[in-house]
C-alpha cells in the first residue's frame, strides 16, 4: 500500500472508532466476528505471525475481508491494540476502498 492510501485507511479507521463502530483488541474483535457483526478486520503489520495466521483463519471462516495495516493501535487511540474490527458497512466500504485504490 502506498503511504497515502495507508494514511487514508488509518484516518477512516479512526473515524469509525470515534463513531463507536470499532471493536478492538483480540477478545472484543473476535467476539464481533463470531457474532456476525464485523464487516472487515484490520490487523497490524507488526502483529506476531501466530496472530496473523489466527486472524486469517477467523476471517476466512466468517467470510469477511482481512486487511493488514501499519499503526492500527494509534489510529484508533489504543496504542497496544493490534486488531480491530469494523461493525458498520459504510465504514467498512470506506476502509476497503482505501486498500483497493492502491491495487487499481
Amino acid at each position: 500500500m502506498t503511504d497515502r492510501s495507508e494514511e487514508r485507511l488509518r484516518t477512516a479507521l479512526g473515524f469509525a472508532m470515534k463513531a463507536g463502530r470499532v471493536r478492538s483488541g483480540e477478545l472484543a474483535a473476535e467476539k464481533a466476528v463470531k457474532g456476525g457483526r464485523a464487516f472487515v478486520a484490520v490487523v497490524d503489520t507488526e502483529a506476531s505471525a501466530l496472530t496473523k495466521k489466527h486472524w486469517q483463519e477467523i476471517c476466512e471462516r466468517a467470510s469477511i475481508p482481512l486487511i493488514f495495516a501499519e499503526d492500527v493501535g494509534p489510529a484508533i487511540g489504543r496504542e497496544a491494540h493490534m486488531v480491530a474490527c469494523v461493525t458498520d458497512s459504510g465504514f467498512a466500504r470506506m476502509i476497503l476502498g482505501c486498500r483497493n485504490e492502491n491495487e487499481q
